[in-house]
């Protein structure tokens, strides 16, 4: 017997070490995964007769009760197979299993709701490429090319506003105020971060329209900049404190390399700093411009709604997705008289048929598209993540 072998024998009382080859063995007792397989199966069949015996069968009650009864059937199974440390380390992975699963149920039920009523009329010809101009009643066509045109154009605004003073506070505040007066002014500008993220949307459109209505003087001035202002209203504070966070998280060590070649600080938070940090940075921007992209309160005070292509920012209303799918909502359902009726678009001239469930069609269909844009946002901010973050391997 070698000495090792000797030391634990020693250390693990029992007859002829018992408890230390139970312990060596555990892991080759191990059960391959789909034995918790076949225990959730027993579960689920053991439930549905249960709940069909009561006659209380229902969908939800069999999952829900199955699952627990899945872990109390899985745990005495793997206790008995596998002992009382594999057992719980089985117990524990259903649980996690478990709660994962409750949390993708409402964000699958929500993309497949708006699939299931966005889906036809998005690939309906003409919807993605054409306006609501002349689109009246229930006329069975109209498009979002200008909400989808506006929404861009007034996110892009936000986004040149938010993101340089968003980076440049962190890194004032990560960089420079450690001491004096910049260490009092970081505290004052960190306390209005906070204060500013949780200010609701509604005030940062009415605080929007109130500047723009004191700098003009006309009241009723709506257009494409002032929504931008208003979103990078809501869209500073999250930039501020995602980049803070990344910053913050690169390597003190780095920097006093580059301080030690002689590179400027100023040089060195471009080159080093940035640098290191540009996937987390280009994951927070993206995180703040899809809070905002969907954001309706604001816009409804500051750009108003129109029903044609506006691609100019700076001169009269504009639409975005958000205020198009609460205007199509609002509108309810159309007024249809007998079968075949024919609804005329007073601007070209064409009759269409009336649909009497086309404003919600419409109002889904747009709802798809805003969480289309989302998604190929973060699949952008994961290829800039990709290509321009620091790679680690020689």
């Amino acid at each position: 017997m070698s000495e090792a072998t000797a030391t634990l024998n020693a250390s693990n009382p029992g007859p002829k070490g018992k408890r230390s080859s139970s312990f060596l063995n555990a892991g080759e007792r191990r059960l391959p995964w789909w034995h918790m397989v076949l225990t959730g199966v027993v579960a689920l069949v053991l439930v549905s007769i249960l709940l069909l015996v009561t006659n209380s069968f229902t969908l939800p009650a069999v999952i829900v009760l199955g699952f627990l009864a899945h872990l109390v059937i899985g745990y005495i199974y793997s206790r008995v197979r596998e002992g009382e440390r594999w057992a719980k380390d089985r117990l524990m992975t259903l649980i996690l299993i478990g709660a994962f699963a409750t949390a993708m149920i409402p964000l699958v039920s929500l993309l497949l709701e708006v699939l299931s009523k966005g889906g036809p009329r998005l690939l309906t010809p003409g919807f993605l490429t054409g306006d609501m101009q002349g689109f009246n009643g229930g006329a069975d066509g109209g498009g979002i090319l200008h909400a989808i045109v506006g929404t861009l154009i007034i996110t892009l605004g936000a986004s040149i506003i938010s993101i340089p003073i968003g980076l440049l506070t962190a890194i004032f505040l990560v960089e420079y105020a450690q001491t004096g007066w910049r260490k009092t002014l970081g505290k004052g500008i960190t306390f209005l971060v906070d204060v500013m993220t949780g200010v609701p949307s509604i005030v940062a459109g009415l605080f929007t329209l109130a500047l723009f209505t004191t700098l003009t003087g006309e009241a009723g001035l709506r257009m494409g900049a002032m929504g931008s202002v208003a979103l990078s209203v809501l869209m500073i504070p999250t930039v501020v404190r995602s980049s803070e966070e990344m910053i913050r998280l690169v390597p003190l060590e780095l920097r006093e390399a580059a301080y030690a070649l002689g590179v400027p600080k100023w040089l060195t938070i471009v080159r080093v700093v940035l640098r290191t940090a540009i996937a987390g940075l280009a994951t927070g921007v993206t995180l703040a411009i899809a809070r905002v992209i969907g954001e309706t309160a604001p816009l409804m005070f500051t750009i108003g709604v129109v029903q044609m292509l506006n691609p100019n920012p700076f001169k009269d209303r504009m639409m975005a997705l958000p205020t198009y799918i609460n205007q199509q909502y609002s509108f309810g359902h159309a007024v249809c008289g007998k079968s075949g009726e024919k609804v005329l678009n007073y601007f070209t001239r064409e009759e269409f048929a009336c649909n009497p469930d086309i404003n919600y069609q419409r109002a889904w269909a747009a709802a798809l598209t805003l969480i289309i844009i989302v998604m190929v946002l973060n699949i952008f901010a994961r290829l800039v993540s990709h290509y321009f973050s620091p790679k680690t391997g020689r």
